[in-house]
């Protein structure tokens, strides 16, 4: 990450999903009411994969186009392979001022990919097979290393997240608002879900990604911890066993991020639409504000059953929005929409304090009307079985923003 974003300064085997018009719409009623701060600021990071614009391939442009770019105002940067390229935003308290950096990003970096013939796609996958053996981007000592460690279990880093920073925090509130926080993962995972084709076939999940991330040793939940410094020594655990090899490489859903000031949510997948990723920016803030007006003098937060979350995380993974979850409070079914309700009505004084209300309320609404992303590219897709067209799809929506 750039030192801008936060620092102080249908098928065989395919799941069908109910349509988008049987899930639950907002209530009507009062509007949240209340006094809390909005004094956390936001920054997000986003992942791009490079394709050819004829062929829809991956290609291993990324140095190119890096270099293309490298005289605008923004920062972007290499990912994990050199299919990918990642942007980074300044620090921002508004999602007016959000959206304008992660457009003017995007646009720059469209337009490059234009030039030389690709097209840039915000995907959670590579949708069509991804060449072999991987082109990996080498160009650091702790990249070599974690090849060298980790074997082919690399061909999972050719996927692409959306992160979202929340700050400027201590390390003490990061880790009280991970516990609080974990909980709703799984839900945030349903919000973003878009990763149902991979490898040119419906793979039967909302977000594969997740579900390929998940075989890092250190991705997936984290844990909860009862201190700082249990906290500590969960990281060091990671780096003594050789499951990481910095503490950059800890890739639990959601932490206290290694570089920066701030709670880093890692859960969702990278989507094509920027109204979908000012909605989990604005729910992050407003759920990290909402642990911060708690009562500070009990780290731990809420006792979740580790054991129902990676359920629910694992059904949210699979059915995403249009499904069914599993409430990780009580272990009990209910609609992923209805969850997603229940988020917003937690922090509805939050959203309603930093002026986030409108956009999350309406973004929610129009997910559910119209369809999640994971949803979208598998209607695409069930018309001719054809990835290419789900590629295409993804191109022309995240050229639209």
């Amino acid at each position: 990450m750039n030192a801008r974003i936060l620092s102080p300064q249908p098928g065989a085997g395919t799941l069908v999903s109910p349509p988008p018009s049987s899930l639950p719409l907002p209530r009507t009623g009062a509007r949240p009411t209340g006094d809390r701060p909005a004094s956390l600021s936001l920054g997000v990071e986003e992942e791009y994969l490079l394709v050819d614009a004829r062929t829809w391939r991956l290609v291993p442009a990324a140095a190119e186009i890096l270099g293309d770019v490298a005289s605008y105002g923004h920062a972007f940067h290499g990912e994990g392979t050199l299919y990918q390229v990642e942007t980074a935003t300044p620090v921002h308290h508004t999602l007016a001022g959000l959206r304008e950096s992660l457009t003017g990003a995007r646009r720059v970096l469209a337009a490059a990919a234009s030039a030389r013939g690709y097209r840039l796609v915000a995907a959670a996958s590579p949708v069509l097979p991804a060449p072999a053996p991987l082109a990996l981007n080498l160009d650091k000592e702790r990249r070599r290393i974690r090849h060298t460690l980790f074997g082919s279990l690399t061909d999972n880093l050719v996927s692409c997240g959306r992160h979202v920073h929340v700050g400027a925090v201590d390390k003490s509130f990061a880790v009280r608002a991970s516990n609080r926080m974990r909980p709703w993962i799984p839900t945030f995972i349903a919000l973003a879900a878009g990763s149902p084709i991979w490898n040119g076939r419906d793979t039967g999940h909302a977000s594969w990604r997740t579900v390929t991330w998940s075989s890092w040793p250190s991705a997936g939940l984290p844990p909860h911890y009862g201190s700082v410094s249990a906290y500590d020594r969960a990281v060091q655990n990671l780096l003594d066993s050789g499951a990481a090899v910095d503490t950059g490489m800890v890739y639990w859903d959601l932490r206290p991020s290694a570089n920066w000031p701030t709670l880093e949510l890692r859960a969702p997948d990278m989507s094509p639409r920027l109204d979908g990723a000012l909605l989990q920016a604005a729910l992050a803030r407003a759920l990290a504000a909402h642990v911060l007006a708690e009562d500070p003098d009990t780290p731990c937060g809420p006792a979740v059953s580790g054991r129902t979350l990676r359920l629910a995380r694992g059904r949210a993974a699979r059915e995403g929005l249009e499904g069914g979850g599993i409430d990780p409070r009580t272990g009990a079914e209910v609609p992923a929409a209805t969850l997603v309700w229940q988020l917003v009505d937690l922090v509805g004084l939050e959203l309603e304090a930093a002026g986030d209300y409108d956009h999350v309320s309406r973004t929610v609404t129009d997910l559910l009307r119209h369809g999640s992303a994971a949803a979208r590219q598998r209607a695409v897709f069930a018309r001719r079985r054809s990835a290419t067209d789900v590629l295409r799809h993804l191109a022309e929506e995240t050229e639209a923003c």
